[in-house]
This record gives structure tokens, sequence and C-alpha cells, in this order.
């Protein structure tokens, strides 16, 4: 029979908030893999845990994730655990999930702390709809990528940044947003834990006088849908009937297509449209 790979959450600070079954389970798997070792055995000798561990992270996941398996086929249990929060967010934990699903071997949960979903309901933002982007791209190319999604994102975006990058993140997101609302939390469930809420602006401001401590989560309010709808009817507007016709027609579009897609860009019915081209 083979071994159950269980996804362990972890304190995302306070060690109280570690679930009795995570405690269980630590303690009863034959194996934990874990991010940093070092960081775990800190929660494994506060709650007298024996288990023997290994290390499972970005560096290592090729090869000691195909040890992993190996350990699984043979019928051993193993607890996965990351430095903070839910094993898969934001680390290789992911890969080992898929790399046991092609295996057929058995991923169960045990839920915990995650830094995301506490930053999110501490910032008073829209918690109805909400997206999890994570760390912005270091590539150049693909963090503008993100960014640009973002431009017109109603929806709330959270998003994790170390201090020494802090600056830059809310400078960036702060241009792509046109300054929105946000909240900076830091230090979640600690002893410093702090929620700063302000215009993008104002935080930057704030941030480059005041140098960031800890790991951060920023919460960014969604845009304003109506104001984003307006917006693009004045530039279609401005933009000229044929101007904006020709855009479609050039894509291949009919030119009855063409006319319903630019009637529905503009917030007009199509008869308005019909009748303006045809005088």
């Amino acid at each position: 029979m083979k071994g159950t790979l269980y996804l362990c959450a972890t304190p995302i600070g306070n060690l109280g908030d570690i679930t009795l079954r995570v405690i269980e389970l630590l303690k009863t798997c034959q194996l934990i893999a874990a991010e940093d070792t070092r960081h775990t055995l800190k929660i494994l000798n506060h709650f007298d845990i024996k288990t023997p561990m290994i290390s499972y992270h970005e560096h290592n996941k090729e090869t000691r994730g195909k040890h992993l398996i190996e350990k699984l086929n043979e019928g051993i249990n193993i607890a996965l655990v990351t430095d903070a929060g839910m094993p898969g967010i934001s680390d290789p934990g992911a890969d080992l999930v898929s790399l046991c699903y092609a295996e057929e071997v058995p991923v169960t949960v045990a839920p915990g702390a995650n830094a995301a979903l506490s930053a999110l309901v501490l910032s008073a933002m829209d918690t109805r709809r909400f997206i999890f982007e994570g760390f912005l791209p270091t590539d150049k190319k693909e963090k503008a990528k993100v960014l640009k999604r973002i431009e017109k994102e109603e929806r709330t975006v959270i998003f994790y940044e170390a201090p020494h990058r802090l600056v830059e993140t809310i400078f960036d997101l702060e241009k792509a947003t046109c300054n929105r609302n946000a909240a900076c939390i830091r230090e979640l469930t600690k002893r410093y834990e702090e929620v700063k809420k302000d215009s993008l602006s104002n935080l930057l401001a704030f941030y480059e006088e005041n140098s960031p401590k800890g790991e951060f989560v920023i919460v960014v309010e969604g845009a304003n849908g109506e104001e984003i709808r307006q917006e693009e009817i004045r530039m279609y507007e401005e933009m000229g009937l044929d101007v904006h016709m020709q855009i479609y027609l050039e894509k291949g579009m009919s030119e009855k297509d063409a006319m319903k897609q630019v009637a529905k860009d503009r917030g007009v019915s199509k008869r308005d449209i019909y009748t303006k081209i045809k005088r």
C-alpha cells in the first residue's frame, strides 16, 4: 500500500495557530519534508516532535521530489510543510502534489493559517471577489505583464513582498492602478503585527521615510468598473467611428460583426452605429 502525502499548514507567526491535527500528523508521519529544516526544527522542538526531516525546496525539488515519491510508493507517510502557512502557495509544494497525482499517490490536506487570507480580512477590502498574485516577478517583462493585467482589475488583489523590495513594488502598483487605496500588512500574528491603510502614494511616501521591516502582504482595492467603462467610452468616442470600425475590419470581422462590436464598445445600439455609418 502506498503512503500518503499530507499537506500540513504551519503557523505564519504565532506558534499557537498550529492545529491539533497538524501536530498529530507531524508526530505520526514517518517523515517530514520541510522547505527549511532549520526553521521547521523550531516548531518541532516547541511541540516535542521527534519525526525525522528532509529538505524539499525550490533548489532541490527535481531530485528530492523523485526521492520523496519513491518513499511514498514504499508506503511511507510524509508530512509536507513550508516555512509558514499552506504548502503549495508560492513554493514548490505544488510540484510535489503534481508528481503524486501522476504516480497515483494519495494526497490530502490539513489546513490552517494562510497569510493571504488573513491579510485580506484584516484589510477591510472587498472580500467577495479577490485574486492572489503572490510575489511580483523579478523579470522586467514578466512584471510588466502582471502590472498591465491589474490596471483594470476590478477584484481585490493580494501580493506578497519582502521588505527590501516593498518600496519598489508599491511604486509600480501606484503607477499601474492610478493610485488606488491599499493596505500593507506586516508580521501577521506576531508581536509587531501592523496594518497600514492609505492610498498607494501615501504608503509609498511613508515607507520611503520609514524603512520596511518584516514580511509584507499588500492588499490593493479593485478598480471601479463603472469609471473604467466610462473612460473606455470616452476613448472610443474620441477615436472616431470610422477608425473604430476599421480596427475590427482589419481583424477580419464582417461589417455586420464589426458594427455589433463597435456598438458594444460605445454602449449604444447597433442601429445607432448603422445609421451614422450609412449617412
